[in-house]
């Protein structure tokens, strides 16, 4: 339907399926993504605009723009991005940006997997954007898409099931629960919209968790940080390291960080180990700045942002068919650049089970396992980034750094050596990556052991629950690009004892159109090193979920027929309950199953 900016009362739809609250990063990907797969959403959002003085987020991660590129958005996000990812990649530790006591101290390459030309982990590397332009890619999606009501300038105030016989005897018969959602505008005009499925993606202070009196739990960092827009004409010619990404200003007067928010005049800053009550002027803020770079020049504050890091996370992720993504089941500090990408990451495992359910193909129980399987994700996240946060700038700040003498070297080494420490904030692949649900109730385990987790190291595996391992094949396209937009079953071509020919693939493809399950079967292989996939897999054949996560693998079409329905969210099929079998819908259904067999 579009964007619905300034909508009367009398314009807000009465009943709709899918509500989403909170039209930021994951309640927009999130309707995006059900829309990809068929179902309508409506999105309350009160910004009417972004604030492009707020930046917040910079680090879009190679897992976020891989999900972007399934949606046909990654290229968009791109070309829109103010930096290129060509313009520069690593992350440098300093005394100064500029001037005789300017010292590099330590250099983290390829921050945030910014890499130049093709990835290998991932079809997409990732990519430096502040957040307002990536909400601006997706609201411009969202506005083309007939299957997505965005509606601006209200908000979602209250959540609640709606009683009476009519309600009680349709969820006797099977029906989902039937909310209401109180909505109001900014003159205080209110509506109140019915919904089957609500999602409250509407941040830390989410009317939807407080209407579910469900509360975030932590804690906070000690001391306060500022973030700083400013422009400056003569900072970029004033700077005499090489170009990064972001510049890590260890000083003993101001500590912090420096990064260019585009190619011209624009730039961000971090004034890191604030007092929470002390308030800071706009002359205050720029000698800040001023102080990080080590030379006077011009800086024109456009706005500044004060704010605590805070580690934060909801016991629960659902309550009946309302659910928290984002921000809204978990705070994370800001370093390492995960806290939206997990966002994303939570939106991106839920709109396909709700799709699922509500197209018929899943059993309404799949839905328990997003919870179970986002919420320790986020529980890692949040430790990792709070242990970064515990050695930031000032921690390192010493006065002699800045000599040129004996003693100005051996403190310099120091620091480079102690430096170490940052690694895991910069070079994050095994956090990026490397997370597996292998004990979701949605895969089907095999016995062998999930790679130990690591926030730096990546082990690409193929053990159900973890993410498919990529590959790029022989005719230089990605495996990912093999992927059907339901269930993906892969096999290796080339593996002996495997499965061949289309009537190995008979048994799964008669259950899939037998229980309505989206599938698409792809004989793939090799990789463009010759290397077979089987030996990336240690199976001759995968089954994919829709999201990209590995739910069985194996050699036998029965067992992957079976493991098919386990994914589904139904028991094994030689025991599904009589009233799934769908017999009389399986027609229509048939339509979801993609036969691909070079």
């Amino acid at each position: 339907m579009g964007t619905l900016d300034g909508t009367s009362p009398e314009q807000i739809p009465g009943k709709v399926q899918v509500l989403i609250s909170g039209g930021g990063p994951s309640g927009l990907f999130l309707a995006l993504d059900l829309a990809a797969r068929g179902i309508p959403s409506t999105v309350i959002e009160p910004r009417s605009a972004v604030d492009h003085t707020r930046p917040r987020a910079k680090t879009t991660n190679a897992r976020t723009m891989t999900h972007l590129r399934r949606l046909g958005l990654a290229d968009a996000l791109r070309a829109a991005a103010p930096l290129p990812v060509d313009y520069a990649q690593d992350v440098i530790f300093c005394t100064r940006l500029a001037g005789p006591a300017a010292h590099e101290l330590r250099r983290f390459r390829n921050a945030f997997q910014l890499v130049p030309g093709r990835y290998g982990p991932q079809p997409e590397c990732g990519q430096q954007v502040p957040q307002p332009v990536l909400e601006e890619v997706l609201r411009a999606a969202a506005a083309r898409n007939p299957l997505v009501t965005f509606i601006t300038g209200w908000s979602v105030l209250d959540v609640h099931a709606l009683q009476g016989p009519d309600v009680q005897g349709a969820a006797a018969q099977g029906a989902a629960p039937l909310y209401a959602v109180v909505v109001a505008d900014a003159s205080g005009s209110t509506a109140t919209i019915r919904s089957r499925y609500v999602v409250g993606a509407d941040g830390g202070s989410s009317a939807v968790r407080r209407s579910l009196g469900i509360r975030l739990e932590g804690s906070s960092a000690a001391l306060s940080n500022i973030s700083i827009l400013f422009r400056s004409k003569e900072l970029g010619a004033a700077i005499t390291l090489d170009s990064a990404v972001q510049y890590w200003v260890v000083g003993s007067e101001a500590a912090g960080m420096v990064g260019r928010m585009d190619l011209a005049e624009t730039w961000w800053a971090i004034i890191q180990g604030v007092d929470p009550g002390k308030d800071v002027a706009p002359g205050d803020a720029a000698a800040l700045v001023r102080s990080l770079v080590g030379a006077d020049v011009d800086v024109d504050v456009v706005a500044t942002d004060p704010w605590t890091a805070r580690m934060l996370l909801a016991p629960e992720y659902s309550r009946g068919n309302i659910f928290l993504v984002g921000d809204a089941a978990h705070l994370n500090p800001p370093w390492g650049g995960h806290g939206f990408n997990t966002c994303v990451g939570d939106a991106a495992n839920l709109a396909w089970k709700l799709a699922g359910v509500i197209q018929g193909w899943a059993n309404p129980r799949l839905l328990d396992s997003y919870g179970l399987e986002r919420r320790p994700v986020a529980a890692r996240t949040i430790r990792d980034a709070a242990a970064n946060g515990k050695a930031l700038a000032y921690h390192f700040a010493d006065p002699r750094l800045a000599g040129h003498g004996p003693e100005g070297v051996a403190a310099r080494q120091a620091a480079h050596e102690a430096l170490a420490v940052k690694q895991s904030e910069f070079d994050s692949l095994g956090l990026v990556l490397g997370y597996a649900y292998a004990d979701s109730p949605a895969v089907v385990p095999d016995g062998a052991p999930v790679p130990a987790a690591d926030p730096i190291r990546y082990v690409a595996s193929a053990t159900p629950g973890a993410l498919l391992p990529h590959a790029w094949l022989q005719d230089s396209t990605s495996l990912y690009s093999r992927l059907g937009g339901g269930f993906t079953l892969m096999a290796d071509d080339g593996a002996p004892g495997g499965m061949h020919g289309g009537h190995a693939f008979a048994e799964v493809l008669e259950a899939s159109a037998r229980q309505g399950i989206p599938l698409t079967v792809a004989v793939v292989g090799p990789a463009d090193d010759g290397t077979p996939l089987s030996e990336l897999w240690d199976a001759p054949a995968v089954l994919v979920r829709p999201d990209q996560h590995v739910a069985w693998r194996g050699s036998s079409a029965e067992a992957a027929a079976a493991a098919l329905s386990v994914a589904a969210g139904f028991t094994p099929a030689g025991a599904l309950p009589q009233e799934t079998s769908l017999s009389s819908q399986d027609e229509a259904r048939s339509s979801y199953v993609d036969a691909v067999i070079p």
